[in-house]
């Protein structure tokens, strides 16, 4: 909707809210309505569709495609309550990564043809009082050798002024994994659990700006360990921290929000990252264009290793093994737990066909080696990642 008709103070407070990023308190924001006020109950009912395509690759060759259509629907429920659900379904098929990764007996380094479906669904219940709300949700996620059930609970309370408000929330996720199918690292009926506490604080500084910072503290146990690496033995146990600092800015003279952002995230794994956010809302009549920016940055985990490559730069499995054969304890040469840096440039269109309905168009375009590392060159023998997501969305309050 566009909001070239609401007050500054108000467009600025609308495109800060977000929900909480937890286990069991999935982003149903992610495909609902983001200006809905925090403690007060809705008064119309909304449903959004969208469908969203995925593709990546690697040099020479197209790795992953995926499909994924969505639903959300908020309804408000005896005056003082609303509930929340929202399903999604992914198609995804393509090939394995170069290094280390095998499936069905295939040798290391190979491209190997796979197929998976995800089928995901979470449901979150609000109760609404004065300056105040609280919320349960939860979450289940199932495809072919990973299940995941998840429950969430948080409240939010405001300052007498509404110019304050506290956030406090807990989740924790139970996850599965069985892929007797397929896999080098067979895991049979292994397990994996994970909570989360939150705590954060949003605070109107000005008519014009906003701030809100959050802090996460999570910790993990069971099996971490990834069944289609090859010499791939991870820790049992892997606790994170994560600071995440938002800003946003109304700027009169164009009538749009600047919205930065930094997060910064470190685990028992020795892993560390950095992610910059900047993203323009500028309404333009019924339009609103939103483009965006991010970077991201990651040091290494502890146990990470470099594959082993030949003179011509490809990987050498005989060389590597040797490599592997000197390492004792833990050990993955998995390129997510590398050092590299990452650049996602994005832009959204929306236009609202009237009061109540919006349809919107977005498009991520994004780019990964170790040459973007911060501070210096990432792992060596990285091959740059690429990858697009196309979403294109339909939602109506009622």
């Amino acid at each position: 909707m566009s909001t070239h008709n609401t007050p500054p103070s108000q467009r600025a407070t609308g495109v800060l809210l977000a929900s909480l990023v937890l286990p069991g308190l999935a982003t149903l924001a992610a495909i609902g309505p983001t200006t809905a006020a925090a403690e007060n109950a809705p008064e119309k009912s909304t449903i959004a569709i969208k469908y969203g395509s995925y593709s990546d690759s690697q040099p020479g060759w197209d790795r992953i495609r995926a499909t994924a259509p969505q639903v959300y629907v908020q309804a408000p429920m005896a005056g003082d309550w609303s509930i929340e659900a929202s399903g999604v379904v992914d198609s995804v098929s393509g090939a394995t990564p170069y290094a280390h990764t095998q499936r069905s007996g295939a040798s290391s380094g190979g491209k190997v043809g796979m197929s998976d479906e995800r089928t995901a669904g979470d449901v979150k219940i609000t109760r609404y009082m004065a300056r105040s709300a609280i919320s349960a949700s939860v979450a289940y996620s199932k495809e072919n050798d990973y299940k995941s059930t998840a429950l969430g609970l948080d409240a939010r309370w405001s300052s007498d002024d509404n110019n304050r408000t506290w956030t406090l929330g807990v989740g924790a996720a139970r996850d599965a994994i069985d892929n007797t199918a397929s896999g080098i690292n067979t895991a049979i009926n292994e397990h994996k659990n994970t909570q989360e506490i939150m705590g954060g604080v949003t605070q109107v500084l000005t008519p014009a700006d906003i701030v809100q910072v959050n802090l996460t503290r999570g910790t993990g146990s069971g099996y971490f360990n990834d069944p289609y690496k090859s010499y791939d033995l991870r820790p049992s146990q892997r606790d994170t921290a994560i600071a995440l600092v938002r800003w946003n800015h109304y700027l009169e003279p164009f009538d749009a929000s600047l919205r930065t952002s930094y997060r910064y995230y470190s685990d028992t794994f020795g892993v560390q990252s950095h992610t910059l956010g900047l993203d323009w809302v500028q309404p333009a009549g019924k339009w609103t264009f939103t483009p965006g920016l991010r970077y991201y940055s990651q040091q290494a985990a502890n146990f990470y290793f470099d594959p082993a490559l030949n003179a011509q730069g490809q990987y050498d499995a005989l060389g590597t093994l040797m490599r592997v054969m000197r390492l004792t304890g833990y050990k993955s040469a998995d390129q997510r737990l590398a050092a590299f840096g990452a650049v996602t440039l994005s832009m959204k269109l929306a236009y609202a066909i009237s009061p109540g309905t919006t349809v919107d168009f977005k498009v991520d375009t994004y780019r990964q080696s170790a040459d973007l590392y911060l501070g210096g060159t990432g792992s060596p023998g990285l091959d740059a990642f690429s990858a697009q997501f196309f979403q294109i969305g339909l939602s109506h309050r009622f």
